[in-house]
C-alpha cells in the first residue's frame, strides 16, 4: 500500500512540475501576440521570475538612442554627467578605448564609437538614477505596469505579477537590457553586451 502511495505522490509532483512549464509555456505564446509592433518581438520566454523578450528593433541594441558622438548624448539628456576616457579590458581578450558617463549615484553608461557604425555602441551601463531615461523612454521608479506597456499593447495582469526580472535582448542576444523591479516598482536597469566591436 505505502508503494502505491509513494507512486501517486511521485506522478502528482511530475505532473504539477509539467502543468507549470506548460503554464509558462502559454504565457510566453500569449504575451508574444500582445508585443507592440515596434520591437518587433519574436519570442518570448518565461521561466521562474524572470521573462525574456528576444526583440529584432533597435531598442535593445540603442537603449539610449543613436549617438555620434558622447558630446550629442549629453547635450540632448541635459542631465550633469562626469566624463572619464580610458582603455578598458572586455571580453578576455580585448582592450577597448571606452566613454564612461557617471551620475553621483553611482548610474554608469560604458560607450565605445565604432568605426565601422560611426555609433556610439554599448559596451555596459548601470542605471539606478531616476533621472535617466532610456531612448523608449522607461526610466528608475516606473511602476512594472508602464515598464511593460512600453513593450506590450495589452496583457493579463497575471502574467506579469510574478515577474521580478524583465530581460529585453537582440534578436542576435549579444546585447540587452535586464530591467530589475522590487514589488511594484522598477529599482534597476542594467545594458549588457557580448558583441565585440573592431
Amino acid at each position: 500500500m505505502k508503494k502505491y502511495i509513494l507512486v501517486a505522490v511521485l506522478l502528482f509532483t511530475v505532473l504539477s512540475v509539467n502543468a507549470q512549464q506548460v503554464s509558462s509555456r502559454a504565457k510566453a505564446v500569449r504575451m508574444l501576440a500582445y508585443a507592440r509592433p515596434e520591437y518587433q518581438v519574436k519570442d518570448v520566454k518565461v521561466y521562474a521570475d524572470t521573462m525574456t523578450v528576444f526583440s529584432l528593433a533597435d531598442y535593445p541594441i540603442y537603449p539610449f538612442g543613436k549617438w555620434n558622438t558622447v558630446e550629442q548624448y549629453i547635450t540632448n539628456s541635459q542631465l550633469l554627467w562626469y566624463r572619464e576616457s580610458g582603455y578598458k579590458s572586455f571580453y578576455d581578450t580585448m582592450t577597448v578605448a571606452v566613454n564612461t558617463l557617471s551620475r553621483l549615484d553611482g548610474s554608469n553608461i560604458n560607450w565605445y564609437r565604432s568605426i565601422w557604425t560611426k555609433n556610439l555602441e554599448m559596451v555596459s551601463a548601470k542605471i539606478t538614477d531616476t533621472a535617466v531615461v532610456m531612448d523608449n523612454g522607461i526610466k528608475v521608479g516606473m511602476t512594472k505596469e508602464e515598464v511593460f506597456k512600453v513593450i506590450f499593447k495589452s496583457y493579463p495582469k497575471s502574467y506579469t505579477s510574478e515577474i521580478n526580472v524583465l530581460k529585453v535582448i537582440a534578436g542576435a542576444a549579444e546585447v540587452g537590457e535586464i530591467y530589475t523591479f522590487k514589488g511594484n516598482k522598477l529599482r534597476h536597469i542594467k545594458v549588457i553586451s557580448r558583441y565585440k566591436y573592431y
